[in-house]
């Protein structure tokens, strides 16, 4: 899947990812390859990145949107 992390000021990240958990508003979920396209709104918490080499990266967010489609995660985020 690709990833794009996107603040108002630069690209946190852009790259392959298998997994991605992230704080929703009504809780947190994740997704994974093939996951059905979803717009939902992020609150405070951690956005979790599983890239492809199994290594994580974390990423504290204040709030922000997602979206899902067909194996394209955009995140857009405050800070």
């Amino acid at each position: 899947m690709k990833l794009e992390i996107i603040t108002p000021e630069k690209k946190l990240f852009v790259g392959e990812v298998s997994m991605v958990r992230v704080p929703g508003t009504l809780g947190s979920f994740q997704i994974l390859k093939n996951h059905a396209p979803i717009v939902s709104t992020l609150s405070k918490g951690s956005v979790i990145i599983r890239k492809t080499d199994n290594t994580e990266i974390i990423f504290e967010i204040n709030n922000g949107l997602i979206e899902c489609n067909k194996n394209v995660i955009n995140i857009l985020v405050e800070s």
